[in-house]
């Protein structure tokens, strides 16, 4: 097999390997054998053109063309030209196919089911895109090096939304497949300075079962670097972030005010959670407040609607404001407020990036790496903090406006009202249309919002189902104000996009709607209690909760008016579906169920992400791996001294005392000789043959009589190695 052809098969090779890393995000895994086999005639078609041999750019021209039409055959054959050739039919398809991918990666969790198509298009596709991308750099245009910046791309998708525990795994397999790469082309070029780097000497005097010297030490600084790679992350805990680190919605750098938050969208897991076989207790509440059933714990406030779902936008954090919080946005001095205090536990098992807390807070004390959002009144973990066995003390307002306060509010700013009015063009517009036609002779923001709580919770004709997918896209919402059956998020979803069309500012909460009271006088809140409620801006008042979900939380107090047919449910009743009376016994402790899993409320494998409860100073373990850091930092720049040495005490000592041992030990002699030469300034001449090359170093390095005799016998020597029929020993 030729050198060039090597390298195209340890290219196919290495993006295969990479892309082995998406496995665990679609179920079955048997896409990946499609990948293969289309990659495979992708990677012959670069080959069979490089021997014509083309140009390169009409090498890679090929290939794109090739791959096209493999992808026209698979996905939109029916649509194309004679079933390959693709049309304005077929790239309509296509276009139909990411859509409806997109959609998919929106409404599943991982793992996600295999049989969309539009799911599938992304996976091979992209498989495929950057397939010849590597195929290019590495095989065409002869540079493996910047190949791997196509497959770390391919590498930090996967490891961005894998939330599994072998990811060190995938690590270590795109790595070996980039290493293959890197020493396929290293002994492609090698190969064309002879014997010596490209094969085995003829001669009996070297060992024929052995690899070269360059090879050997190639394989050794590959396997040591990899060993790094995935060792020095796990020994340093500050070191998070990285590729190997999980997908925790982290925030930004630093740990000053700075930074910004990218959450990830917390309601992919929330119908799960709601569908649990056994509930289980996630948080514990004490409380002095004296209405429960008003309750609510938010963990974030959903405000950018893109038409697909709700997402919390990319926010400036900043440190925890020490003492009282800033007053909420809105929030005048004329709404009854008290404050209450709640004291909350987390279960060992619930594992939130978010802090769950009454809104608005007005304080929080809290142990551990905490960041503040100030337009969400939020708390985000940082550097892999979150809820895992905390416990922590809230302070929050317990707000009581009236129906007068809210109906005369005055209009919020345009800016206020441009930023929490926006919808997507793509919106259908039966949403709006349906919203003018519930809210008809509403005089004011409030009673249009009151109407519209109604419509959903009592006179609509809809039914609470956890069953119901979430759906996405743009038609989500309008399928579900026909079929009329869903669970939180979907009458959320609906109400805060109708109250948009009104020119109202709405917004999504999500978190835990009220508990059920135990025996000694905590509240427990369950799984099944995760929650979706919409949130509605009036000036004077801030963001205010209504309530559009038959069955579930309670109905404010505020929204229940005495008009006639207003039969809106009791304030009072919980929750949950399950009985009301007290609990005495203590919850159980069960196994980590997938649902569980899939919203990361299970204990995790890594001691790094257990948060900080206490304030007794840095832990030994802390201590030993900042030493070991230390350490490191000393040891990098004696590095390459080191290991010089090392290489050089191996060349000239480490070798057999026999026949057949003389030759390699000459040649490992002569690059020693070489590399000396050039570690003193005498750059190599690969052109050169070794007498001219010896006679070189003599020249340039100004050697005594004695010195230069001995290059030279160094030299004959080798030449004896490469050359003679029956090299003589030296």
């Amino acid at each position: 097999m030729s050198g060039r052809a090597r390298l195209a098969l340890c290219a196919w090779a290495a993006t295969l390997m990479t892309a082995c890393a998406l496995l665990p995000l679609v179920d079955p895994a048997t896409w990946i054998l499609q990948a293969a086999v289309l990659l495979a005639v992708q990677s012959g078609v670069g080959a069979v053109a490089r021997r014509v041999p083309l140009a390169r750019p009409l090498t890679v021209a090929a290939q794109a063309v090739v791959t096209l039409m493999l992808l026209t055959l698979v996905f939109a054959r029916e649509q194309a030209i004679a079933g390959l050739i693709p049309g304005p039919q077929a790239f309509q398809h296509f276009s139909d196919l990411f859509q409806q991918g997109g959609d998919d990666i929106a409404r599943y969790a991982i793992p996600a089911p295999l049989e969309s198509d539009g799911i599938r298009l992304m996976l091979v596709g992209g498989v495929l895109v950057i397939g010849l991308l590597v195929d290019t750099l590495a095989v065409s245009f002869r540079s493996a090096a910047p190949a791997g910046l196509p497959l770390l791309a391919l590498y930090s998708v996967a490891a961005g939304l894998s939330e599994g525990g072998a990811d060190w795994l995938w690590f270590l397999v795109a790595a070996a497949g980039y290493l293959m790469l890197l020493l396929a082309e290293g002994r492609d070029r090698l190969s064309q300075w002879g014997r010596v780097f490209g094969g085995s000497s003829r001669g009996p005097g070297t060992d024929q079962g052995r690899a070269l010297a360059p090879v050997r030490t190639g394989r050794r600084i590959g396997a040591f670097a990899l060993g790094i790679a995935l060792v020095v992350p796990l020994a340093l805990p500050a070191m998070d972030g990285g590729l190997l680190d999980g997908a925790r919605g982290g925030v930004g750098s630093g740990t000053g005010g700075g930074g910004t938050i990218s959450a990830v969208n917390p309601l992919v897991s929330l119908r799960d959670n709601l569908n649990v076989n056994e509930d289980r207790e996630v948080l514990s509440l004490q409380t002095d407040s004296e209405s429960l059933s008003d309750l609510y714990l938010r963990i974030v406030s959903l405000d950018d609607f893109d038409g697909t779902t709700w997402k919390p936008s990319k926010r400036h954090i900043t440190a925890v404001p020490d003492g009282t919080f800033p007053t909420p946005v809105g929030l005048g001095p004329q709404i009854k407020r008290t404050e209450i205090r709640t004291l909350i536990s987390a279960a060992d098992g619930f594992a939130q990036d978010w802090l769950p807390m009454p809104y608005p807070p007005s304080g929080v004390r809290v142990a551990g790496n905490w960041r503040y959002e100030p337009v969400g009144m939020t708390l985000v973990g940082d550097h892999g903090q979150n809820t895992r066995g905390l416990t922590y003390e809230v302070r929050s307002l317990s707000l009581q406006p009236t129906a007068e306060q809210l109906a005369s509010a005055p209009q919020a700013s345009a800016a206020f009202r441009r930023e929490y009015t926006e919808l997507p063009d793509s919106l259908p517009e039966v949403v709006s249309r349906t919203a003018r036609e519930v809210t008809a002779g509403a005089s004011n923001p409030y009673e249009q919002a009151v109407k519209l709580q109604e419509y959903f919770a009592i006179n609509g004709g809809f039914e609470y189902d956890t069953q119901v997918d979430i759906g996405s896209g743009s038609e989500a919402i309008a399928r579900f104000l026909k079929q009329k059956e869903g669970f939180c998020v979907h009458f959320s979803f609906a109400m805060a996009a109708m109250a948009r069309s009104l020119g109202i500012p709405a917004r999504v909460a999500v978190g835990f709607a009220p508990g059920s009271p135990q025996a000694d006088g905590s509240v427990s809140v369950g799984l099944r209690d995760a929650h979706a409620w919409p949130e509605v801006y009036f000036e004077g008042v801030g963001w205010t909760r209504f309530e559009p979900t038959p069955t579930r939380g309670s109905t404010p107090a505020y929204t229940i008016t005495d008009r006639p047919g207003s039969s809106v449910p009791d304030p009072a009743l919980p929750s949950r579906n399950t009985g009301t009376e007290p609990s005495a016994a203590p919850s159980e402790s069960d196994t980590c169920s997938p649902q569980d899993k899939k919203l990361d409320a299970c204990a995790s494998e890594s001691a790094v992400a257990v948060p900080v409860t206490g304030g007794d100073g840095p832990k030994w373990y802390a201590l030993l791996a900042w030493a070991v850091a230390g350490l490191v930092v000393l040891l990098v720049p004696l590095a390459p001294m080191l290991w010089r040495l090392r290489v050089r005490s191996v060349r000239l000592g480490a070798h057999g005392r026999g026949e057949a041992d003389a030759g390699p030990h000459t040649l490992a002699v002569w690059q020693e000789l070489t590399d000396t030469a050039w570690d003193l300034g005498i750059l190599p001449e690969e052109s050169q043959t070794t007498r001219k090359a010896a006679a070189r170093v003599v020249r340039l390095g100004r050697l005594d009589p004695a010195a230069a005799a001995a290059v030279h016998r160094v030299a004959d020597a080798v030449e004896q190695v490469l050359y003679a029929p029956r090299p003589r020993p030296t």
